[in-house]
């Protein structure tokens, strides 16, 4: 840690915190209340330090991004050198960088497995701005083949693709949407696959049959010669650790080709390992043609986002040609990029995608298997390192508790918290998303801590 930052002042850095910083997706008021944010000053493996010399155990990854873990210096020092020889330069003038041509390269070599189409990657910062690059992408796209009308997304509600104009549209949720007017115009929105929340108790296949019906009447209503694509993530992440029954994926995928659909697949929480594969898709064994991916190609350590682009695409972008008109400063970034290959590179060295897949991700299943009888548990579900614990009032129920709708995650949430635990409130749940460097001790205490703060929670919740 830089000497600068090794005396931290608590009580300066709070005040100026409330005076002068706006932290992202906050209720301000409840921060003045808190007396300001929980100031994060070390991190080391899997844990965090907060400022007062609490340390948690980091079950989110940060915000579900940083995959190889805390204080890895060989990331640092690569960035180092890069700004010692190139700290920058963009792409808009007919320009490149070496650390962006290759990180195109060795993302689209992983893009690659099970589908060769992916072959060409477009940079930018955050997963937002990817999702924002493939909404004016697509639109493009069907412009040059001749058929401008194509211009409607089909994403669906609860989903989350970002907190940009274009983003959060795309999202399907509904407290976005009521804060500056979205979603925009050309966008609808469909069924999710949430088995527990809106199927409980059905058969899984039936269910997954409505929730595909769902989409192909909305292509018909909207009609087919005017819908663009269908965005999805493989896994919802933000909205609440949505896994979809195994058949979900390949119908859907069925019905874009019946359509003449573009496939999109917002990788940006499951890509780089997170499901046990380099591409939540590739779990699923399904094709897209875009891909949206963040955070953990960098593992967070420095912002860079990207878009993969199947070479169908590029070639009526090539034989078409003309401007496309649309790039960020720091699209491409060298030392962004150059950080994120040499993340790559650490997930390979140390087959963290395969501990994933065969070791911890099966390791967290069968342990939170151990939270099924617990009075407040209605489900424990993951997928690789990724899972949710959903909460209800009445055992064998998806009822929830009454009062402020959603309010029963929030609750648990800060209780594991002050256990030692960071993990994620989300509406009647608690999400997990750890660090792939997680060892099976650390998966035990996750969820020792996720049922102690269970049980400090129910009198709480049944006294509301």
């Amino acid at each position: 840690m830089p000497d600068a930052l090794k005396n931290h002042n608590a009580d300066e850095l709070k005040r100026l915190d409330l005076a002068h910083h706006l932290p992202a997706q906050a209720d301000y008021k409840v921060l003045h209340d808190l007396g300001g944010s929980r100031i994060i000053v070390h991190a080391e493996g899997s844990t965090i330090t907060d400022i007062d010399g609490n340390k948690l155990l980091d079950g989110m990854a940060g915000l579900w991004c940083v995959n190889v873990g805390y204080g890895r210096s060989e990331l640092a020092e690569v960035a180092y050198q890069q700004m010692l020889e190139l700290p920058y330069y963009n792409t808009f003038f007919k320009t490149a960088t070496e650390p962006a041509v290759r990180l195109a390269a060795k993302i689209a070599e992983k893009m690659q497995i099970g589908n060769p189409d992916l072959t060409h990657v477009f940079f930018n910062s955050s997963g937002s701005e990817a999702n924002d690059t493939i909404f004016r992408l697509v639109r493009h796209y069907w412009t040059l083949k001749g058929e401008p009308e194509r211009k409607v997304f089909i994403s669906r509600r609860n989903a989350y693709h970002g907190s940009t104009v274009a983003g959060a549209s795309l999202g399907g949720m509904s407290f976005m949407h009521a804060q500056g007017g979205l979603p925009i115009a050309g966008i609808e929105h469909v069924r999710q696959p949430y088995l527990f929340g809106e199927g409980f108790g059905c058969n899984p296949e039936s269910f997954v049959e409505a929730c595909v019906q769902d989409i192909e009447d909305r292509i018909l209503m909207v009609g087919p010669r005017k819908v663009a694509a269908f965005i999805g993530e493989p896994i919802q992440g933000a909205g609440g650790v949505i896994i979809p029954p195994d058949s979900y994926w390949p119908k859907v995928e069925a019905l874009c080709h019946k359509y003449g659909i573009l496939l999109i697949c917002d990788e940006v929480i499951n890509g780089f390992g997170r499901l046990g594969e380099w591409f939540g898709h590739q779990h699923y064994g399904i094709k897209p043609d875009l891909i949206a991916m963040a955070k953990g190609l960098s593992s967070g350590y420095l912002p860079i986002s990207a878009v993969g682009v199947s070479k169908s695409i590029v070639d009526v972008l090539v034989e078409k040609g003309g401007d496309f008109v649309h790039g960020y400063t720091y699209s491409g970034h060298p030392t962004c990029a150059a950080v994120a290959l040499r993340n790559i590179e650490i997930l390979e060295r140390e087959g963290l995608v395969e501990r994933t897949r065969d070791v911890t991700g099966p390791y967290l299943k069968a342990a939170l298997k151990r939270l099924d009888d617990h009075p407040l548990v209605g489900e424990a579900r993951s997928l690789g390192l990724i899972g949710a614990v959903e909460i209800i009032a009445e055992k064998g129920t998806n009822k929830r508790f009454k009062g402020e709708e959603g309010h029963a995650g929030p609750v648990v949430r800060d209780i594991c918290i002050k256990n030692g635990l960071m993990v994620r409130g989300i509406r009647d749940s608690i999400v997990m998303c750890p660090p792939l460097i997680i060892t099976e001790a650390e998966i035990d205490r996750i969820v020792d801590t996720i049922r102690l703060s269970l049980d400090e929670a129910e009198p709480i919740l049944r006294a509301l």
